[in-house]
């Protein structure tokens, strides 16, 4: 009763639906989690800062009402209460999951740790128990990579993982790190009231993606009162001056403790090696989410399980050669896709970039959002989309009709020559092809 088809170490985006559907392919199928299903997504991400980020939508735009001649005398903020909101939706997330398994699949609470073979089959260890499995899949995740600074020990910071247990708003904030937590939580935490500057060791915030978008996106949020350090690397705690610190520096593979030596697979920093079916050098020891390295998001780590069902109990024709897009949920928000004007450049490609404001369009003018632009990198030739970037209210949203097109391989002349709705942010969309 030990012995599995198919165990799946880690309840992530790409873990649990690929144990489902498995176990509906007649596999006999274990999901080992340690600690809640769901993984960062359910837990800590996604889903609660989502929910935390529109309730300061929600103040900022109450600020803001004499904009839409309305009179808010004053905003008050119930800190304790918006963490409590987005806390019950990640339980909520949590609990609802659970209700997956059953007999099979099987979910196996404890730490999985390979011991070495058994057989043709691999050998492990769930806690106390050990099981043997014909194939393993790994999506055990990331954690919050803490860099080296004096005195960071000796405090109580925030980082991803443990944001929700602080229910009192700082009064002021340092978030070390530019990048897309960072940003989104440095928002957050200055539209709930905290004083909040950001430290971040490179020239610019955002650097992946081209400098006209990060500084944009830079001059939004000071606006907002963010105040920004940029080129320095903080020391000691005390350099910071805050009430507050916020690690937002990156991710690490959680794969230090799963005993893969004992297997031989291969990794590069923490990172497990795998080709573009997601399989590592061990055949039928396979990873997803994460720890397979590239883009860190929920929806890639969900596209995984769709190539590991197709490449277990399929035809093995899915892949990862595949459209990736990506989203800063800022305000506004940033939605992307494809390469970076700058990447399209360094590759040597004979382009077109076409550029429209937000502040053009009738809808975002009507609505009084007419922060940020629309920027697509078009091949010159063949009038194919290379990549965009939406930054605008709804970012996230609009950039899926760039996002279509690109999986279709259609130019981007279909949505130019398409009658799109007035009026909508989503002529935004087509004005920026046109």
């Amino acid at each position: 009763m030990n012995h599995y088809d198919v165990l799946i170490i880690g309840g992530g985006q790409a873990g649990i639906p690929l144990a489902v559907a498995l176990a509906k392919s007649g596999r006999r199928v274990a999901l080992a989690e340690r600690k809640h299903l769901g993984g960062s997504c359910v837990n800590f991400g996604c889903t609660p800062t989502k929910a935390a980020i529109a309730s300061a939508r929600v103040a900022h735009l109450a600020r803001r009402a004499a904009d839409f001649g309305l009179r808010i005398p004053t905003v008050e903020v119930d800190f304790a209460a918006v963490i409590e909101r987005a806390r019950g939706m990640a339980l909520a997330s949590r609990n609802h999951l659970a209700g997956r398994f059953g007999d099979n699949p099987e979910l196996i609470r404890g730490h999985a740790r390979f011991t070495g073979h058994s057989g043709s089959s691999f050998a492990l260890r769930v806690g106390d128990r050990p099981v043997t499995a014909d194939q393993v899949v790994l999506d055990t995740g990331t954690r919050s990579a803490i860099p080296k600074i004096e005195g960071l020990e000796t405090i109580d910071y925030l980082k991803s993982e443990n944001w929700l247990d602080h229910t009192e708003l700082p009064d002021h904030l340092a978030m070390i790190g530019g990048g897309y937590v960072g940003l989104e939580m440095g928002q957050f935490y200055r539209r709930m009231g905290s004083r909040v500057t950001v430290w971040h060791h490179g020239p610019r915030i955002a650097p992946r993606e081209d400098e006209d978008v990060s500084l944009a996106m830079q001059r939004f949020l000071e606006r907002e009162g963010i105040e920004f350090r940029l080129n320095v690397d903080p020391k000691t705690v005390e350099e910071l001056g805050a009430s507050h610190v916020f690690i937002g520096t990156g991710r690490h593979p959680n794969t230090d403790d799963l005993g893969l030596e004992t297997v031989g697979v291969e990794m590069d920093r923490g990172i497990v090696k795998v080709d573009k079916r997601l399989a590592t050098n061990v055949p039928g020891i396979w990873a997803a989410g994460d720890i397979r390295g590239g883009l860190m998001s929920t929806h890639t780590s969900w596209d995984d399980y769709r190539i590991l069902e197709s490449q277990i109990a399929g035809n093995g024709s899915r892949t990862t050669d595949r459209v990736e897009p990506y989203a800063m949920f800022t305000d506004p928000e940033l939605g992307r896709v494809g390469m970076t004007e700058q990447q399209a450049r360094q590759q040597g490609r004979k382009i077109r970039v076409s550029r429209f404001e937000m502040a053009w369009n009738g809808k975002a003018t009507e609505i009084g959002e007419t922060d940020g632009f629309i920027k697509v990198v078009l091949d010159e030739d063949s009038g194919k989309i290379l990549g965009a970037a939406v930054l605008a209210a709804e970012g996230g949203e609009l950039v899926h009709m760039y996002i279509d097109i690109m999986n279709a391989g259609a130019p981007a002349a279909v949505i130019r020559d398409a009658v799109h709705i007035h009026p909508t942010l989503a002529e935004a969309i087509q004005s920026a092809v046109s």
